[in-house]
């Protein structure tokens, strides 16, 4: 009866904190055995000064009652956790600091202002959350305090907290219009400020340590704002719903694309597909943007009408020649095909690309580049004119089929340059060009050079240099990309090198240096012995085994025959061989050179040498050419008839016999 009038009069009496009491333990020498914890919610409670009696209290529950005045609290110096939410207090901490004060829970109770809290050093964890505070300050001197939460009050700024070791913060449903007074919780992990005016995320650009940031219901306009916390690596989840920012298009690839190490946007997971997606809409790798560009002008190029190429060759094994010198801009790569398409210009001629960008000084339209607009660059796209294109800077460069068909109708091999990018491309039609990598290795060099050409900027001459370790990473990840490498510091030095690759890959020599070295040796090799090293093969032509194999037969045949001799096996070397093994002549071997127009050799002589290759080897000449000679035909004698005849066969009359001597002979 007595529990009863106290509750009604809102009075807590001693007999009701008895029966709250719990955690009984030892004080001081062990022999006193206080209790630590009091729990007194929803009992309407006013008046608490009964508690100042109960001095060894480390655990105070308050909350859900009427209470105005704290000053009990003031006589218990051992209070660790203080839970006063739900009541009626203004007085901001209008006790005595207890000394091990850790936390402390406000939240709705009718604060308005904060005070001085340097007394309360052990403080660790503040919930002042539903209450009237205008401002946050006075807790310079809260060396350990981690938690802080004042959401859902009237706070338009934020200040004092440089030095607190805060981890995370809650201001959800306050006034802030900015991130100021943010910028230097160096050990905050997570952070709310939904509900809010805020427009810009410029605060938080040095909060290395954040992992969870809720934007909820705020102003931010725009996805360029997420790259304030972009380089924010911790950061794992991020909540921008009811922003504006959200009716931009593709505005979750955007983010997730810009913010890679997300795992939750918007309290959604982040899958897989989405990461991939966003990467290859953003930033797509070049093998990707190759891809892409392959699909689109096969597709344009299957809307045209379809015909025979040029660059089709009889024989599918065999690929159309041609040459692709790859490199940086400015590498030299352009002046080389030059001149190895002037020194080999019985073999090689070069395809005209097409650029959007302006000539440089020097450059001439139709030899250096076709050089086109915008639109003209799209309508050739539309029409399937393409073989690959890629986009460099803000200029489109693209290879077209007509380039290579041209060089093609000439009999000629495809000398090409390009970039990375465009190798990409390629790479991925019909064509298997061997692939030259010309790489600058001494950056002082190039970046002269870039300089001397008086074209670039910093940037763009940076932007030149960091695309050396491109090719080379590409190079070192992706062995046997390239036929060949060459150092192009010294352009005299890497033509020499070119040169060389290219002789090897078209089978070139220098013959009549060989032909010079050797006139003065006559001796023969036996017929026999020849006629078996040209029969006996039975490798493929377009194996290396078998280029190495003609190539070593070619000198041992060499040492031993006169000039004549040597002009008359090489026309005849290799079409014997692959009409042996019942294969057409390989296109690297005749360098795709129309027979009608190879130098020195008139239509009558190609004539003669067509019937020469169709006679059959060992065979005897059927005319005398000793002096003195007439020049008639000197008939073989005929050979005596050895074949034994098969039993039950029948014989022939000796009429018959006579016939058919006079048809053989």
């Amino acid at each position: 009866m007595s529990e009863t009038i106290c509750s009604q009069d809102f009075v807590l009496s001693a007999r009701s904190v008895a029966s709250s009491l719990a955690r009984l333990g030892r004080f001081d020498t062990g022999l006193q055995h206080p209790y630590h914890h009091v729990a007194l919610p929803g009992r309407r409670l006013r008046d608490i000064s009964v508690l100042c009696d109960y001095v060894h209290l480390q655990n105070l529950e308050l909350s859900n009652n009427g209470i105005t005045d704290l000053s009990c609290v003031s006589h218990m110096p051992f209070l660790v956790i203080l839970d006063v939410s739900h009541n009626e207090i203004s007085d901001f901490f209008g006790f005595k600091p207890p000394k091990n004060l850790k936390e402390v829970n406000y939240s709705y109770n009718n604060l308005t202002e904060m005070k001085d809290m340097s007394d309360y050093e052990a403080l660790v964890k503040l919930d002042l959350d539903h209450n009237r505070l205008k401002q946050i300050h006075g807790l310079e001197k809260c060396r350990k305090l981690s938690y802080l939460s004042a959401a859902h009050n009237i706070i338009a700024s934020v200040c004092g907290l440089d030095d607190v070791p805060l981890k995370d913060l809650n201001l959800r449903g306050n006034q802030l219009q900015s991130t100021e007074g943010l910028e230097n919780l160096k050990r905050i992990q997570t952070l709310d400020l939904s509900v809010n005016y805020i427009s810009s995320l410029a605060g938080l650009t040095n909060l290395h340590l954040l992992g969870s940031i809720n934007m909820e219901r705020n102003q931010i306009p725009e996805v360029e704002e997420c790259k304030h916390i972009q380089n924010l690596l911790l950061l794992r989840e991020l909540n921008l719903l009811g922003n504006p920012v959200q009716e931009q298009p593709d505005y979750r690839l955007s983010v997730v694309f810009l913010i890679q190490h997300l795992t939750t946007l918007d309290k959604e997971k982040i899958t897989v597909e989405e990461k991939v997606l966003s990467v290859n809409k953003y930033d797509p790798p070049m093998d990707v943007v190759a891809s892409r560009d392959h699909m689109t002008q096969l597709m344009y190029q299957l809307m045209q009408p379809q015909h025979l190429y040029d660059t089709i060759l009889p024989n599918d094994d065999i690929p159309y020649p041609m040459l692709v010198l790859v490199g940086p801009q400015s590498c030299g790569k352009r002046e080389l095909a030059h001149r190895l398409c002037e020194d080999f210009g019985d073999f090689l001629a070069q395809g005209i690309s097409h650029t959007t960008r302006e000539p440089y000084s020097g450059e001439e339209n139709g030899r250096d580049y076709h050089f086109i607009s915008e639109e003209e660059f799209e309508l050739l796209v539309q029409r399937g004119d393409f073989l690959q294109t890629v986009q460099y800077g803000s200029h489109k460069y693209g290879l077209s089929r007509d380039a290579v068909e041209e060089v093609a109708r000439e009999g000629l091999a495809c000398c090409v340059q390009m970039e990375l990018e465009g190798v990409l491309s390629l790479k991925k039609s019909i064509f298997e060009p061997r692939y030259v990598l010309l790489i600058p290795t001494i950056a002082e060099n190039y970046k002269a050079m870039l300089r001397s050409r008086k074209l670039y900027t910093d940037a763009q001459m940076d932007a030149a240099l960091s695309r050396i370790e491109l090719y080379d990473n590409f190079n070192r990840e992706r062995p046997g990309f390239f036929d060949s490498i060459i150092r192009c510091d010294n352009w005299e030095r890497a033509y020499q090198m070119l040169e060389r690759v290219v002789k090897n890959y078209l089978f070139y020599e220098d013959q009549e240096e060989e032909a010079s070295g050797e006139c003065n040796k006559k001796e023969k090799l036996p017929t026999e012995e020849l006629r078996s090293d040209s029969s006996t093969s039975t490798l493929n032509s377009s194996e290396p085994l078998y280029r190495n194999y003609c190539t070593q037969a070619q000198q041992q045949v060499t040492s031993h025959k006169t000039p004549t001799e040597l002009a008359s096996i090489r026309r005849r070397e290799e079409p014997v061989r692959e009409a042996v093994m019942g294969k057409s002549p390989g296109v690297y071997s005749w360098l795709i050179r129309s027979s009608d127009e190879s130098p020195g050799h008139s239509a009558d002589t190609i004539k003669g040498d067509k019937q020469a290759y169709l006679a059959p080897t060992g065979i005897t000449p059927l005319t005398d050419r000793r002096p003195g000679s007439s020049a008639k035909p000197v008939l073989p004698p005929i050979p005596p008839r050895r074949k034994t005849p098969q039993a039950n066969s029948p014989q022939p009359s000796p009429s018959r016999r006579h016939v058919q001597a006079s048809t053989q002979g």
